[in-house]
Protein backbone atom coordinates (compact mmCIF):
# COMPACT_ATOMS: atom_id res chain seq x y z
CA UNK A 1 0.00 0.00 0.00
CA UNK A 2 1.20 3.75 -1.23
CA UNK A 3 1.48 6.12 1.11
CA UNK A 4 -1.42 8.09 -0.46
CA UNK A 5 -3.57 4.96 -0.57
CA UNK A 6 -3.59 5.55 3.23
CA UNK A 7 -5.94 8.32 2.80
CA UNK A 8 -8.68 6.43 2.02
CA UNK A 9 -8.36 3.00 4.69
CA UNK A 10 -6.67 4.57 7.68
CA UNK A 11 -8.78 6.02 10.59
CA UNK A 12 -9.26 9.91 9.53
CA UNK A 13 -8.29 10.86 13.08
CA UNK A 14 -4.93 9.20 12.90
CA UNK A 15 -4.29 10.35 9.01
CA UNK A 16 -5.48 13.85 10.35
CA UNK A 17 -2.73 13.79 13.24
CA UNK A 18 -0.32 12.29 10.94
CA UNK A 19 -0.48 15.10 8.26
CA UNK A 20 -1.52 18.23 10.83
CA UNK A 21 1.23 17.85 12.97
CA UNK A 22 4.16 17.93 10.96
CA UNK A 23 2.34 21.03 9.06
CA UNK A 24 1.66 22.89 12.48
CA UNK A 25 5.03 22.08 13.69
CA UNK A 26 6.83 23.75 10.50
CA UNK A 27 4.34 27.06 10.52
CA UNK A 28 5.25 26.98 14.33
CA UNK A 29 8.89 26.74 13.58
CA UNK A 30 8.07 29.40 10.54
CA UNK A 31 5.89 31.84 13.31
CA UNK A 32 8.73 31.46 15.61
CA UNK A 33 10.73 32.64 13.02
CA UNK A 34 9.26 35.40 12.44
CA UNK A 35 8.84 36.24 16.37
CA UNK A 36 12.77 36.07 16.60
CA UNK A 37 12.94 38.49 13.58
CA UNK A 38 11.51 40.80 15.18
CA UNK A 39 12.81 40.76 18.51
CA UNK A 40 15.98 41.54 16.78
CA UNK A 41 15.13 43.80 14.76
CA UNK A 42 12.54 45.39 16.99
CA UNK A 43 15.59 45.39 20.24
CA UNK A 44 18.31 46.39 18.09
CA UNK A 45 16.97 48.27 15.13
CA UNK A 46 14.14 49.92 16.67
CA UNK A 47 10.31 50.64 16.16
CA UNK A 48 10.88 51.33 13.15
CA UNK A 49 12.41 48.56 12.23
CA UNK A 50 9.50 46.47 12.87
CA UNK A 51 7.69 48.79 10.73
CA UNK A 52 9.67 48.37 7.81
CA UNK A 53 9.10 44.47 7.68
CA UNK A 54 5.49 44.75 8.19
CA UNK A 55 5.42 46.83 5.39
CA UNK A 56 7.74 44.89 3.41
CA UNK A 57 5.90 41.30 4.39
CA UNK A 58 3.05 41.44 2.50
CA UNK A 59 4.67 42.38 -1.17
CA UNK A 60 7.11 39.22 -0.82
CA UNK A 61 4.62 36.81 0.56
CA UNK A 62 2.36 37.80 -2.27
CA UNK A 63 4.97 37.07 -4.49
CA UNK A 64 5.60 33.87 -3.04
CA UNK A 65 2.27 33.23 -2.87
CA UNK A 66 1.93 32.49 -6.35
CA UNK A 67 3.66 29.87 -5.92
CA UNK A 68 1.49 28.49 -3.11
CA UNK A 69 -1.32 28.45 -5.26
CA UNK A 70 0.22 26.48 -7.80
CA UNK A 71 1.06 24.44 -5.17
CA UNK A 72 -2.34 24.51 -3.80
CA UNK A 73 -4.18 23.92 -7.36
CA UNK A 74 -1.73 21.22 -8.33
CA UNK A 75 -2.11 19.62 -5.56
CA UNK A 76 -5.58 18.99 -5.59
CA UNK A 77 -5.27 17.90 -9.10
CA UNK A 78 -2.84 15.46 -7.88
CA UNK A 79 -4.77 13.88 -4.78
CA UNK A 80 -7.45 13.20 -6.91
CA UNK A 81 -5.29 11.72 -9.66
CA UNK A 82 -3.96 9.59 -6.71
CA UNK A 83 -6.93 8.82 -5.79
CA UNK A 84 -8.26 7.51 -9.17
CA UNK A 85 -4.97 5.15 -9.36
CA UNK A 86 -3.78 7.97 -12.56
CA UNK A 87 -0.27 8.40 -12.01
CA UNK A 88 0.58 9.94 -15.75
CA UNK A 89 -2.17 12.69 -14.83
CA UNK A 90 -0.15 13.40 -11.56
CA UNK A 91 3.01 13.55 -13.49
CA UNK A 92 1.83 16.22 -16.01
CA UNK A 93 0.19 18.59 -13.46
CA UNK A 94 3.43 18.58 -11.44
CA UNK A 95 5.37 19.30 -14.14
CA UNK A 96 3.18 22.50 -15.33
CA UNK A 97 3.46 23.46 -11.64
CA UNK A 98 7.29 23.45 -12.15
CA UNK A 99 7.20 25.72 -15.27
CA UNK A 100 4.39 27.94 -14.09
CA UNK A 101 5.78 29.22 -11.05
CA UNK A 102 9.06 30.09 -12.14
CA UNK A 103 7.40 32.22 -14.75
CA UNK A 104 5.30 33.89 -12.44
CA UNK A 105 7.60 34.59 -9.71
CA UNK A 106 10.44 35.50 -11.78
CA UNK A 107 8.27 37.73 -13.37
CA UNK A 108 6.67 39.32 -10.49
CA UNK A 109 10.66 39.49 -8.94
CA UNK A 110 11.46 41.65 -11.93
CA UNK A 111 8.63 44.13 -11.70
CA UNK A 112 8.87 44.44 -7.87
CA UNK A 113 12.34 45.67 -8.41
CA UNK A 114 11.52 48.18 -11.33
CA UNK A 115 8.31 49.81 -9.23
CA UNK A 116 9.88 49.39 -6.06
CA UNK A 117 9.59 52.77 -4.30
CA UNK A 118 5.82 52.67 -5.54
CA UNK A 119 5.28 49.63 -4.15
CA UNK A 120 6.67 50.57 -0.47
CA UNK A 121 4.83 53.67 -0.18
CA UNK A 122 1.85 52.16 -1.26
CA UNK A 123 2.00 49.34 1.40
CA UNK A 124 2.40 52.41 4.18
CA UNK A 125 6.27 52.88 3.84
CA UNK A 126 5.88 56.49 4.58
CA UNK A 127 7.80 59.09 6.85
CA UNK A 128 10.14 57.51 8.66
CA UNK A 129 9.24 53.76 7.60
CA UNK A 130 10.56 54.67 4.12
CA UNK A 131 14.05 54.20 4.25
CA UNK A 132 14.10 51.04 6.40
CA UNK A 133 11.91 48.88 4.57
CA UNK A 134 13.86 50.18 1.05
CA UNK A 135 16.80 48.67 2.34
CA UNK A 136 15.02 45.21 3.41
CA UNK A 137 12.94 44.99 0.52
CA UNK A 138 15.97 45.63 -2.28
CA UNK A 139 17.94 42.55 -0.62
CA UNK A 140 15.05 40.02 -0.06
CA UNK A 141 13.32 40.48 -3.26
CA UNK A 142 15.22 38.59 -5.12
CA UNK A 143 15.53 35.30 -3.35
CA UNK A 144 11.78 35.52 -3.46
CA UNK A 145 11.53 33.15 -6.88
CA UNK A 146 12.91 30.31 -4.01
CA UNK A 147 10.31 30.65 -1.73
CA UNK A 148 7.44 30.80 -4.38
CA UNK A 149 9.05 27.47 -5.68
CA UNK A 150 9.67 25.85 -1.84
CA UNK A 151 5.89 27.20 -1.04
CA UNK A 152 4.43 25.27 -4.56
CA UNK A 153 7.35 22.15 -3.40
CA UNK A 154 5.09 21.70 0.05
CA UNK A 155 1.86 21.20 -0.63
CA UNK A 156 3.15 18.43 -3.51
CA UNK A 157 5.25 16.59 -0.78
CA UNK A 158 2.39 16.76 1.07
CA UNK A 159 -0.20 15.44 -1.59
CA UNK A 160 2.41 12.23 -1.98
CA UNK A 161 1.67 11.53 1.82
CA UNK A 162 5.37 12.93 3.13
CA UNK A 163 4.01 15.43 6.19
CA UNK A 164 7.22 15.30 7.89
CA UNK A 165 9.32 16.12 4.45
CA UNK A 166 6.86 18.71 3.48
CA UNK A 167 7.43 20.43 7.12
CA UNK A 168 10.85 20.61 6.69
CA UNK A 169 10.21 23.58 3.53
CA UNK A 170 9.32 25.65 6.40
CA UNK A 171 11.78 24.37 9.16
CA UNK A 172 14.89 25.20 6.71
CA UNK A 173 14.50 29.05 6.14
CA UNK A 174 13.23 29.51 9.80
CA UNK A 175 16.43 27.56 11.31
CA UNK A 176 18.72 29.23 8.99
CA UNK A 177 17.40 32.90 9.67
CA UNK A 178 17.22 32.16 13.41
CA UNK A 179 20.45 31.17 13.29
CA UNK A 180 22.00 34.15 10.87
CA UNK A 181 19.99 36.95 12.75
CA UNK A 182 21.75 37.41 15.73
CA UNK A 183 24.99 36.71 13.77
CA UNK A 184 23.95 39.43 11.38
CA UNK A 185 22.34 41.71 13.54
CA UNK A 186 24.19 41.50 16.75
CA UNK A 187 27.85 40.61 16.14
CA UNK A 188 28.10 42.21 12.45
CA UNK A 189 25.62 44.93 13.60
CA UNK A 190 23.69 45.06 10.30
CA UNK A 191 20.74 46.70 11.34
CA UNK A 192 17.88 46.02 9.24
CA UNK A 193 20.26 45.02 6.38
CA UNK A 194 21.27 41.82 8.38
CA UNK A 195 18.02 40.87 8.88
CA UNK A 196 16.85 41.66 5.15
CA UNK A 197 20.29 38.57 4.50
CA UNK A 198 18.83 36.22 7.39
CA UNK A 199 15.85 36.36 5.66
CA UNK A 200 17.18 36.02 2.00
CA UNK A 201 19.14 32.83 2.80
CA UNK A 202 16.57 31.34 4.59
CA UNK A 203 14.50 31.75 1.36
CA UNK A 204 17.45 30.03 -0.84
CA UNK A 205 17.79 27.31 1.44
CA UNK A 206 14.16 26.17 1.57
CA UNK A 207 14.56 26.29 -2.50
CA UNK A 208 17.59 24.52 -2.82
CA UNK A 209 15.71 21.76 -0.24
CA UNK A 210 13.07 21.40 -2.34
CA UNK A 211 14.74 20.78 -5.40
CA UNK A 212 16.88 18.08 -3.67
CA UNK A 213 13.62 16.24 -2.55
CA UNK A 214 12.86 15.85 -6.21
CA UNK A 215 15.64 15.23 -7.87
CA UNK A 216 16.92 12.61 -5.15
CA UNK A 217 14.61 12.27 -2.26
CA UNK A 218 11.30 10.02 -2.21
CA UNK A 219 9.47 12.06 -4.73
CA UNK A 220 7.52 9.27 -7.40
CA UNK A 221 6.58 11.83 -9.67
CA UNK A 222 8.74 12.25 -12.68
CA UNK A 223 8.79 14.79 -15.31
CA UNK A 224 10.01 14.16 -18.69
CA UNK A 225 10.81 17.30 -21.31
CA UNK A 226 7.46 16.12 -23.20
CA UNK A 227 5.66 17.34 -19.70
CA UNK A 228 7.36 20.60 -19.41
CA UNK A 229 4.90 21.68 -22.46
CA UNK A 230 2.03 23.46 -20.73
CA UNK A 231 -0.93 22.45 -21.71
CA UNK A 232 -4.14 25.26 -21.78
CA UNK A 233 -6.53 22.45 -19.90
CA UNK A 234 -4.03 21.39 -17.19
CA UNK A 235 -3.01 25.39 -17.15
CA UNK A 236 -6.61 26.42 -16.30
CA UNK A 237 -7.63 24.08 -13.59
CA UNK A 238 -4.00 24.48 -11.80
CA UNK A 239 -5.30 28.25 -11.85
CA UNK A 240 -8.95 27.78 -10.75
CA UNK A 241 -8.06 26.05 -7.64
CA UNK A 242 -4.91 27.67 -6.53
CA UNK A 243 -6.96 31.27 -7.34
CA UNK A 244 -8.68 30.47 -4.49
CA UNK A 245 -5.03 30.87 -2.51
CA UNK A 246 -3.47 33.29 -4.73
CA UNK A 247 -7.18 35.76 -4.38
CA UNK A 248 -6.65 34.92 -0.59
CA UNK A 249 -3.11 36.40 -0.09
CA UNK A 250 -3.63 39.13 -2.32
CA UNK A 251 -6.69 39.80 -0.63
CA UNK A 252 -4.48 40.47 2.21
CA UNK A 253 -2.14 42.39 0.70
CA UNK A 254 -4.98 45.15 -0.40
CA UNK A 255 -5.76 44.43 3.31
CA UNK A 256 -2.35 45.30 4.47
CA UNK A 257 -2.23 48.42 2.29
CA UNK A 258 -5.79 49.65 3.92
CA UNK A 259 -4.78 48.69 7.12
CA UNK A 260 -1.42 50.51 7.32
CA UNK A 261 -2.21 53.72 5.73
CA UNK A 262 -5.62 54.07 8.18
CA UNK A 263 -3.04 52.88 11.12
CA UNK A 264 -1.03 56.01 9.47
CA UNK A 265 -4.02 58.42 9.46
CA UNK A 266 -5.57 57.85 13.15
CA UNK A 267 -2.71 57.01 14.53
CA UNK A 268 0.77 57.39 13.30
CA UNK A 269 4.29 55.05 12.41
CA UNK A 270 4.18 53.13 15.94
CA UNK A 271 0.14 52.45 15.40
CA UNK A 272 1.69 50.34 11.82
CA UNK A 273 4.91 48.78 14.53
CA UNK A 274 2.11 48.30 16.90
CA UNK A 275 0.10 45.98 14.27
CA UNK A 276 3.72 44.05 13.37
CA UNK A 277 3.72 42.74 16.77
CA UNK A 278 0.28 41.96 16.99
CA UNK A 279 0.43 39.97 13.49
CA UNK A 280 3.57 37.77 14.99
CA UNK A 281 1.82 36.86 17.70
CA UNK A 282 -1.35 36.01 15.42
CA UNK A 283 0.89 33.96 13.27
CA UNK A 284 2.18 31.90 16.49
CA UNK A 285 -1.78 31.94 17.88
CA UNK A 286 -3.08 30.34 14.62
CA UNK A 287 -0.27 27.71 13.87
CA UNK A 288 -2.67 24.97 14.66
CA UNK A 289 -5.32 25.78 13.26
CA UNK A 290 -3.43 26.28 9.79
CA UNK A 291 -1.45 23.14 10.05
CA UNK A 292 -4.58 21.23 10.35
CA UNK A 293 -5.93 22.77 7.36
CA UNK A 294 -3.47 21.81 5.53
CA UNK A 295 -3.32 18.12 6.80
CA UNK A 296 -7.02 17.87 5.86
CA UNK A 297 -6.32 19.17 2.08
CA UNK A 298 -5.54 15.91 0.73
CA UNK A 299 -7.04 13.51 2.99
CA UNK A 300 -10.41 15.36 1.91
CA UNK A 301 -8.82 15.18 -1.93
CA UNK A 302 -8.26 11.50 -1.93
CA UNK A 303 -11.18 10.38 -0.31
CA UNK A 304 -13.52 12.50 -2.32
CA UNK A 305 -11.64 11.29 -5.67
CA UNK A 306 -12.05 7.49 -4.15
CA UNK A 307 -15.95 9.09 -3.63
CA UNK A 308 -16.21 7.79 -0.03
CA UNK A 309 -18.43 10.46 1.13
CA UNK A 310 -18.11 9.24 4.72
CA UNK A 311 -15.00 9.93 5.20
CA UNK A 312 -14.72 13.22 3.75
CA UNK A 313 -17.52 13.87 6.39
CA UNK A 314 -15.76 12.51 9.14
CA UNK A 315 -12.95 14.48 8.15
CA UNK A 316 -14.63 18.20 8.11
CA UNK A 317 -15.96 17.21 11.51
CA UNK A 318 -12.49 16.16 13.08
CA UNK A 319 -10.59 19.11 11.57
CA UNK A 320 -12.94 21.72 13.24
CA UNK A 321 -13.25 19.64 16.25
CA UNK A 322 -9.57 19.68 16.80
CA UNK A 323 -8.94 23.09 15.52
CA UNK A 324 -11.33 24.91 18.07
CA UNK A 325 -10.14 23.35 20.67
CA UNK A 326 -6.51 24.27 20.04
CA UNK A 327 -7.04 27.68 19.12
CA UNK A 328 -9.85 28.27 22.42
CA UNK A 329 -6.70 26.92 24.42
CA UNK A 330 -4.81 30.16 22.51
CA UNK A 331 -7.38 32.59 22.67
CA UNK A 332 -7.69 32.32 26.42
CA UNK A 333 -3.82 32.92 27.04
CA UNK A 334 -3.57 35.94 24.99
CA UNK A 335 -6.01 37.72 26.85
CA UNK A 336 -4.17 36.33 30.23
CA UNK A 337 -0.40 37.60 29.13
CA UNK A 338 -1.55 40.04 26.24
CA UNK A 339 1.24 42.68 28.12
CA UNK A 340 3.83 39.71 28.32
CA UNK A 341 3.58 38.82 24.58
CA UNK A 342 3.93 42.37 23.97
CA UNK A 343 7.40 42.76 26.16
CA UNK A 344 8.94 40.04 24.24
CA UNK A 345 8.95 42.37 21.50
CA UNK A 346 10.43 45.74 22.41
CA UNK A 347 11.59 47.66 25.28
CA UNK A 348 9.98 50.95 23.88
CA UNK A 349 7.49 52.10 26.82
CA UNK A 350 5.25 53.74 24.07
CA UNK A 351 4.57 50.22 22.40
CA UNK A 352 4.23 48.73 25.79
CA UNK A 353 1.28 50.60 27.02
CA UNK A 354 -1.20 50.60 23.63
CA UNK A 355 -0.34 47.13 22.03
CA UNK A 356 -1.56 44.98 24.85
CA UNK A 357 -5.19 46.48 24.48
CA UNK A 358 -5.47 45.99 20.54
CA UNK A 359 -4.04 42.54 21.05
CA UNK A 360 -6.57 41.47 23.14
CA UNK A 361 -9.49 43.07 20.89
CA UNK A 362 -8.23 41.80 17.74
CA UNK A 363 -7.63 38.25 19.01
CA UNK A 364 -11.61 38.31 20.46
CA UNK A 365 -12.94 35.50 17.58
CA UNK A 366 -10.06 33.64 17.39
CA UNK A 367 -11.83 30.47 18.03
CA UNK A 368 -14.05 30.62 15.29
CA UNK A 369 -11.35 30.76 12.84
CA UNK A 370 -11.16 26.89 12.76
CA UNK A 371 -14.50 26.82 10.24
CA UNK A 372 -13.43 29.97 8.41
CA UNK A 373 -10.69 27.95 6.89
CA UNK A 374 -11.50 24.48 6.50
CA UNK A 375 -14.73 25.85 4.82
CA UNK A 376 -12.62 27.13 2.15
CA UNK A 377 -10.54 24.42 2.44
CA UNK A 378 -12.95 21.59 1.82
CA UNK A 379 -14.25 23.41 -1.45
CA UNK A 380 -10.50 23.99 -2.80
CA UNK A 381 -9.76 20.02 -1.84
CA UNK A 382 -12.63 18.35 -3.84
CA UNK A 383 -11.99 21.06 -6.82
CA UNK A 384 -15.10 23.41 -6.75
CA UNK A 385 -13.19 26.83 -7.01
CA UNK A 386 -16.37 29.40 -6.75
CA UNK A 387 -17.32 28.27 -3.36
CA UNK A 388 -13.60 28.18 -2.14
CA UNK A 389 -12.99 31.55 -3.43
CA UNK A 390 -15.82 33.16 -2.30
CA UNK A 391 -15.48 31.53 1.58
CA UNK A 392 -11.71 32.33 1.20
CA UNK A 393 -12.61 36.03 0.76
CA UNK A 394 -15.30 36.46 2.86
CA UNK A 395 -13.07 37.73 6.15
CA UNK A 396 -10.60 40.04 4.80
CA UNK A 397 -12.41 41.37 1.15
CA UNK A 398 -15.92 41.12 1.82
CA UNK A 399 -15.85 42.14 5.57
CA UNK A 400 -12.43 43.21 7.09
CA UNK A 401 -11.42 45.96 4.41
CA UNK A 402 -14.80 47.50 4.18
CA UNK A 403 -15.04 47.39 8.19
CA UNK A 404 -11.62 49.29 8.42
CA UNK A 405 -12.13 51.76 5.95
CA UNK A 406 -16.28 52.55 7.84
CA UNK A 407 -15.36 51.89 11.64
CA UNK A 408 -12.20 54.49 11.94
CA UNK A 409 -14.50 57.52 11.31
CA UNK A 410 -16.57 56.42 14.15
CA UNK A 411 -14.40 55.09 16.60
CA UNK A 412 -10.70 56.28 15.17
CA UNK A 413 -8.18 53.95 15.73
CA UNK A 414 -9.87 51.39 18.17
CA UNK A 415 -12.07 51.25 14.92
CA UNK A 416 -9.69 49.03 13.12
CA UNK A 417 -9.32 47.02 16.31
CA UNK A 418 -12.75 46.16 16.52
CA UNK A 419 -12.86 45.28 12.79
CA UNK A 420 -10.83 42.05 13.11
CA UNK A 421 -13.58 39.98 15.68
CA UNK A 422 -16.26 41.33 13.72
CA UNK A 423 -15.21 39.87 10.45
CA UNK A 424 -13.89 36.89 12.05
CA UNK A 425 -17.83 36.11 13.32
CA UNK A 426 -19.35 37.18 9.66
CA UNK A 427 -16.46 34.67 8.17
CA UNK A 428 -17.64 31.71 10.28
CA UNK A 429 -20.97 31.94 10.02
CA UNK A 430 -21.31 31.99 6.19
CA UNK A 431 -18.54 28.95 6.15
CA UNK A 432 -21.02 27.23 8.78
CA UNK A 433 -23.58 27.62 6.19
CA UNK A 434 -21.69 26.47 3.56
CA UNK A 435 -20.38 23.34 5.07
CA UNK A 436 -23.65 22.17 6.22
CA UNK A 437 -25.09 22.68 2.42
CA UNK A 438 -22.62 20.45 1.31
CA UNK A 439 -22.95 17.63 4.27
CA UNK A 440 -26.37 17.47 2.70
CA UNK A 441 -25.79 17.13 -1.08
CA UNK A 442 -22.70 14.12 -0.23
CA UNK A 443 -25.57 12.07 2.33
Amino acid sequence: MTQTQKFGSESIGKLLRQQAIPASIGILIMSIYGIVDTIFVGRWVGAMGIAAITVVMPITFLIGAIGMSIGVGGASMISRAYGEGNRRRANQVFAHQIVMTMIFAILFSVLGGIFMDDLLQLFGGKGEILEPAHQYFKITLYSVPFLAWARMANNIIRAEGYPKLAMLTLVVPAVANMILDPIFIVVFKMGIEGAAWATALGYIASGLYAVYYFVFGKSHLKVGLRELVLRLKIVREISAIGSVTLARQGTISVLYIVLNNALFKYGDEMSISTWGIINRVMMFANFPVLGITQGFVPIAGYNHGAQLWDRVQLAIKNAIKYGTVISFALFVLIMLFATQFVKIFTIDDQMISQTPFALRIVFLATPLITIQLIGSAYFQAIGKAAPALFLALTKQGIFLIPLILVLPLFWGLNGIWISFPIADIAAAAISFLYLRRARRENR
